[in-house]
């Protein structure tokens, strides 16, 4: 048995859990980061990047498709085809590059870096569990940052044709027939690549509409851009059990009638859960928020010491919001001040068009009391999304009514993704409509909607 001792220690090297050893190491704090999966978690390994990745080869593929029917823009190509093992072996070298990056980064900042599983035996000290034996190691500060796992249908387990995103994201062929079932932000965003790879694909919702967190405006260029794909869409509708022969899932429909759908794959997205066990949580004292490690604006939990971020400590589930957390946490334990005071995070969903938010919406605004302006601004009227072939969504924003401060911003359409930045930046500088308005945008680009959209709420539009 080896015993390690270190200031901090990070349990997790996800987004959160590196970002919060690199900044504690460039910091001098004397820091050990601990976990049994490859550097990079869920989000660079089997989530935010290889899932991305295969979004852009499906995309790439289906253009060609388009173009090899005829196009008005006068490209002509012949009918394409894709090799599926090709394709993830490029989104593996992707993958390579990152997670040997972190490794690098990690090194550069003076971590020790001990692969393993992590476990707890008191508030002070873990047990590491690895091919060699164990390593004990005592800390006098510890980050829990063991994210989130895929939610697991007890009558439909994983395995055999019934698959999680993990798995979506390393199949070696197109499947014939695909059935999805949720659909929120992960079952569309695969359920729209796979379709465009040329499955035929079919959406198991038990809500009444896609994407159910987000508002319906929002979410209807998405809902026409499926229709168009061909994708079949059942809403009000729960998934019950494969057939008898294995190659169809059955549903309820939502008038209450039993139906079925031919699969080669049934894919499972309906939801991810916090990774609150299988590193010791019985061993410390902690105390919980529902499913989640309650933490305070220090990402304090109830024990001295221990902090928590990112999915393991609720909602939005989402890598950057660890990554913030995990920064903060690395120099307080540096022993900076600090606290977290952000106004918004911004949350991108990859379909086919992007959809962003970034603040309150408008239902938001109102069910927090603020009397407010709403505006609008259609990229029909944005002279780079004509050229783009990208017409179809908008971008608005959400502003008091009183002074003008801006609330919220939301987007849909092709590649809002890009405009995260400009829409988050906004509302943690307090900005106002006058300022937007008054911001010169480059021209011609997507931003300046931005632009057109403050100036519509104030009255002076010029563009439409």
């Amino acid at each position: 048995m080896t015993e390690l001792k270190c200031k901090l220690l990070v349990i997790g090297a996800g987004p959160g859990g590196y970002v919060t050893a690199i900044r504690a190491g460039q910091l001098g704090v004397d820091t050990i980061i601990v976990d049994m999966d490859a550097l990079g978690g869920t989000c660079l390994n089997v989530g935010c990047i290889p899932s991305k990745a295969l979004i852009h080869a499906a995309e790439e593929f289906h253009l060609a498709g388009h173009l090899s029917q005829g196009s008005p823009l006068g490209i002509s190509v012949s009918e394409p085809s894709i090799d599926l093992r090709a394709t993830m072996k490029w989104k593996g070298s992707i993958v390579k590059r990152l997670t040997g990056g972190v490794g690098a980064l990690l090194s550069k900042a003076k971590v020790r870096v001990v692969p393993g599983r992590a476990s707890f035996m008191d508030g002070k000290t873990v047990e590491v569990s690895h091919a060699d034996g164990t390593t004990t190691i005592r800390a006098e500060n510890i980050v829990i940052a063991t994210g989130s796992r895929p939610v697991e249908l007890p009558f439909l387990p994983f395995g055999g044709k019934v698959i999680s995103s993990t798995e979506a994201l390393a199949l070696k062929k197109v499947p014939d027939t695909l059935a999805v079932i949720g659909a929120g932000y992960i079952g569309l965003e695969l359920g729209m690549a796979y379709a465009k790879l040329g499955a035929k694909v079919t959406i198991i919702e038990a809500m009444d509409r896609i994407l159910p967190t987000y508002d319906a405006k929002l979410t209807r260029p998405v809902l026409k851009r499926l229709k168009s794909l061909g994708i079949t869409l059942h809403t009000g509708a729960r998934a019950k059990d494969l057939s008898k022969d294995k190659t169809a899932l059955v549903f309820e429909t939502k008038d209450g009638k039993r139906a079925q759908v031919a699969a080669d794959q049934v894919l499972v997205t309906v939801g991810r859960k916090p990774a609150t066990d299988g590193w010791g949580r019985e061993a410390v004292v902690l105390d919980m928020d529902g499913p989640f490690v309650k933490i305070d604006a220090h990402c304090q939990t109830s024990m001295s010491g221990i902090y928590a971020i990112g999915d393991v400590t609720g909602e939005p589930m989402l890598a950057h919001r660890a990554m913030a957390q995990g920064e903060m946490v690395a120099e307080i334990v540096a022993g900076h001040t600090r606290v977290w005071d952000k106004i918004a995070i911004p949350a991108v969903c990859f379909t086919d068009p992007e959809v962003l938010v970034a603040g309150l919406s408008p239902d938001e605004a109102k069910a927090a009391g603020y009397k407010t302006l709403v505006s609008e601004f259609p990229f029909t009227a944005n002279g780079r999304a004509m050229t783009m072939e990208a017409e179809d969504g908008f971008i608005r924003i959400v502003a008091r009514e009183d002074n003008h401060l801006v609330l919220g911003i939301q987007a849909v359409g092709k590649g809002v993704s890009e405009l995260a930045a400009s829409f988050g930046l906004a509302l943690e500088m307090g900005a106002r409509l006058e300022d937007i308005a008054g911001t010169i945008h480059a021209h011609p680009t997507q931003g300046e909607a931005l632009q057109e959209t403050a100036l519509r709420a104030l009255g002076q539009a010029l563009h439409i």
